[in-house]
C-alpha cells in the first residue's frame, strides 16, 4: 500500500519484505516434499517393475477415493468459499472435478477401460499404469514407467503442494486485512492467488492422473473462476475506486507476467468493470 501522493511508506516496504519471506517459505515448503515424492516414487516404481505387477490390487479402493476427497474437499471448503451463498456454485463444480478424479484414481478406472474398447490399447489394471503421461513416455520409447512414474509423480506433487499453500497463504493474507485492499506479498504478483492456487492443484492432478472426465471438467473449471473472480472484481472496483483500478492495471489476474489486455482495468473499457480476481478481506478471495 502507498499513501495518496504515490510515495512508499514503511508500511509499503514492510509488506514488500513480507511477501519475499511468504514465497521463501512457500518454496521451502515445496522443494523437500515435491523431491521426498519424487525418491519415494523412483524406489516403488523400480521395485514394482522388477515384481512385474503389483501384489495387491490397486482399483476398488473407495475407502481411499473418500478420504482424498474429503481432504481436498476441506481446502476448497475453507479457502475457496465464498461470503454470498448465491456464489457457492463454483464449490459443486470444484467438487465435481475432485470426485471424477479420485473416483478413477482408486474406485473404477473408466478412461482406462474406454481406451482399451474404443482404441484397443490394452493399458494394464496396476497402479503404474495410472499414469497415462508416464505411459506414453514409456510407449514413445523416451522413458522406462518406472522412471516416467517418478518424473510425473515429481512434476505433479510440486505443483498439487504449491497450489495448497498460495489457497491457504492467500486466505490468511485477506483475513488478516481485515476490510482492506491487499496489494503486498501474494498479491503484488496476481489479484488472485488463491484462484490460481487451486487450479494449479488441478493442473497438477491432470499431469499425475489425467482422466477423460477431469479433461473435460478443467475447462470449464476455469472458465467458471474466472467468471467469478470478474464478478468480485466489480464490488472492488465500487468499494476501493481509483485505488483498485490502479493496481488493478499492473497486477495480472491468475499468472504472474501474463501481458494485459490494452485498456483493461482504465475507465471506459469495454467491461465496465475489474476483471478476473479480486483480494479484500471484507469479501474473501473466492
Amino acid at each position: 500500500m502507498t499513501e495518496a501522493t504515490g510515495r512508499p511508506t514503511e508500511s509499503t516496504e514492510l509488506n514488500a519484505l513480507a511477501g519475499c519471506i511468504t514465497w521463501m517459505l512457500l518454496a521451502l515448503a515445496v522443494l523437500p516434499l515435491a523431491g521426498s515424492a519424487a525418491v519415494h516414487t523412483y524406489r516403488f516404481a523400480g521395485a514394482a517393475l522388477e515384481g512385474d505387477r503389483i501384489a495387491r490390487p490397486w482399483y476398488g479402493n473407495w475407502a481411499g477415493a473418500a478420504f482424498a476427497v474429503a481432504f481436498f474437499s476441506a481446502f476448497v471448503l475453507a479457502f475457496l468459499r465464498s461470503p454470498r451463498r448465491r456464489e457457492w456454485r463454483h464449490l459443486g463444480l470444484a467438487e465435481a472435478y475432485l470426485v471424477a478424479l479420485f473416483a478413477e484414481m482408486f474406485g473404477l478406472p473408466l478412461t482406462i477401460y474406454l481406451l482399451g474398447s474404443v482404441l484397443g490399447v490394452n493399458l494394464g489394471l496396476g497402479m503404474l499404469e495410472g499414469h497415462l503421461w508416464a505411459v506414453a513416455l514409456d510407449r514413445l520409447g523416451l522413458l522406462p514407467l518406472a522412471r516416467g512414474v517418478a518424473l510425473v509423480m515429481a512434476v505433479s506433487s510440486a505443483l498439487i503442494i504449491l497450489g495448497l499453500a498460495l489457497m491457504a497463504a492467500g486466505w490468511l493474507q485477506t483475513w488478516r486485512a481485515r476490510g482492506e485492499l491487499v496489494t503486498s506479498a501474494l498479491y503484488r504478483f496476481v489479484r488472485h492467488p488463491q484462484y490460481m492456487g487451486f487450479l494449479l492443484v488441478a493442473v497438477g492432478f491432470l499431469i499425475q492422473w489425467p482422466t477423460l472426465p477431469t479433461l473435460v471438467l478443467f475447462p470449464v473449471l476455469v472458465l467458471v473462476y474466472v467468471r467469478l473472480a470478474r464478478r468480485e472484481e466489480r464490488d472492488m472496483a465500487a468499494c476501493f475506486g481509483e485505488r483498485w483500478v490502479a493496481y488493478r492495471a499492473h497486477t495480472p489476474m491468475l499468472v504472474p507476467g501474463w501481458p494485459k489486455r490494452a485498456g483493461e482495468g482504465m475507465p471506459g473499457s469495454s467491461s465496465g468493470a475489474a476483471p478476473a480476481g479480486h483480494l479484500t478481506t471484507s469479501r474473501r478471495d473466492g
